[in-house]
């Protein structure tokens, strides 16, 4: 059971108050998520789990407050307390089990019903498992919160037609750059967003001038086997191939920028589209006159157009939420208040075994078998009251467990 003291509490930075620069000082690397959460167990904070991606940084937990977990944040990222307490959000308790049902079911993206933060929930909370620190309560709420985002995905549209980054980066392309199919096209780095930049190049244009760098070459050369049209190129001839590229897409997955003044050439045009969090393309490129830079936060306002259409699904994906948090918060109160209809159970037998043995000296000829069968229905008839009460909507379960339990004294 969680201590009585400790609150469940949701921190963090998301895109709604932070651009992007700042949520990059925010962002937690995997090695920072490992030794945030080791240090949350030293410090007994109790069912514990941590997000960090392009679009929000995010610490779920149990605390006596919550910059118990801020504190955590801010040693782990180069953010800090002052710039935290001005883009941040706090939610507890209820307000924290919505939040995270609103993300697992895409309606607080960025991109409203963009899912891939699912498949993000599930590795974090893989994470926190691997190094004990969740807990019964995170492992049911994640699991009430996986099933929703399932049923929103597959029972309503909210994530009709194609919105992501990568997408937007490929529908900027074709709406800014007319003949875009001619255009010699860097990709570097091959993360999530660099797949399906590529796959989108290959989907929606029939540009075959496309190239692809990566950091790690074998995962270049095994994604291009399978993908005919893109040409892979090395690390080593990264300048060479952005000057000679119109458009540089940049998905690497670094800390610090991977894209630097020394890469390009100030007297040529180049369009720059920069899909990491935290920025891999440092913003003194900006000084050139010919480079043109669009970051995450400028693709994510393209798709307009889908958004309208899945705006209409919220209603709907908002009562699917209700019904699993409505099934999650009977399971927490039913954990709530099973000990306590345990000890009155047992106090009530006590009271009944007392009450037959007085009896049984009192009266000649007394039917102890007769009062045991009538006195048991009476308590599970008492027991099945009380149940009723704790189950029903308009109770307050801490309020009457603490009445059952001054009343017969526990």
């Amino acid at each position: 059971m969680i201590n009585n003291q400790k609150h469940f509490y949701n921190i963090g930075v998301s895109y709604k108050k932070a651009d992007a620069k700042t949520r990059g000082k925010f962002s937690l690397s995997k090695e920072n998520q490992i030794a945030l959460l080791e240090k949350a167990k030293e410090n007994s904070i109790e069912g514990v789990f941590v997000i960090s991606t392009c679009n929000r940084t995010e610490i779920s937990g149990f605390a006596e407050r919550p910059c118990h977990l801020i504190e955590l944040l801010c040693e782990f990222s180069e953010g800090s307390i002052q710039e935290f307490s001005n883009i941040s959000f706090i939610y507890k308790n209820e307000e924290a089990v919505n939040h995270l049902f609103r993300i697992g079911t895409g309606l607080e993206s960025q991109i409203l019903g963009d899912y891939e933060i699912v498949g993000q929930l599930r590795q974090a909370f893989k994470l926190a498992k691997k190094l004990n620190t969740t807990n019964s309560y995170l492992e049911r709420l994640l699991n009430s919160v996986l099933q929703a985002s399932k049923r929103v995905k597959n029972d309503t549209k909210l994530s009709s037609g194609t919105t992501s980054v990568s997408y937007a980066a490929v529908q900027y392309l074709i709406k800014n750059l007319p003949d875009y199919n001619s255009k010699n096209i860097v990709v570097f780095g091959l993360g999530k967003m660099g797949k399906h930049t590529c796959k989108n190049l290959a989907e929606y244009t029939q540009n075959k001038q496309v190239c692809l760098i990566n950091r790690t070459e074998e995962k270049a050369t095994q994604f291009v086997r399978e993908h005919a049209s893109i040409r892979k190129s090395v690390i080593e001839n990264l300048t060479e191939e952005i000057y000679n590229a119109d458009v540089l897409i940049v998905s690497t997955g670094a800390d610090k920028p991977t894209i630097t003044q020394e890469h390009i050439t100030k007297d040529k045009q180049l369009l720059i589209l920069d899909l990491s969090m935290p920025e891999n393309v440092d913003k003194q490129v900006n000084q050139f006159d010919n480079i043109t830079l669009v970051n995450v936060d400028e693709l994510s306002k393209i798709t307009f157009e889908t958004l309208a259409k899945r705006q209409k699904e919220i209603p709907f994906a908002e009562s699917i939420i209700e019904t699993h948090k409505s099934e999650f918060n009977s399971w927490v109160n039913h954990r709530k208040f099973t000990p306590t209809i345990t000890a009155l159970k047992e106090s009530l037998e006590s009271i009944k075994n007392d009450e037959i043995n007085f009896q049984k000296k009192k009266i000649n000829n007394f039917d102890e078998d007769q009062a045991e069968i009538l006195t048991s229905r009476i308590i599970q008839k008492i027991t099945t009251q009380f149940v009723k009460h704790l189950k029903a909507e308009d109770t307050s379960v801490s309020e009457s467990i603490q009445v059952i339990n001054k009343v017969f004294q526990h």
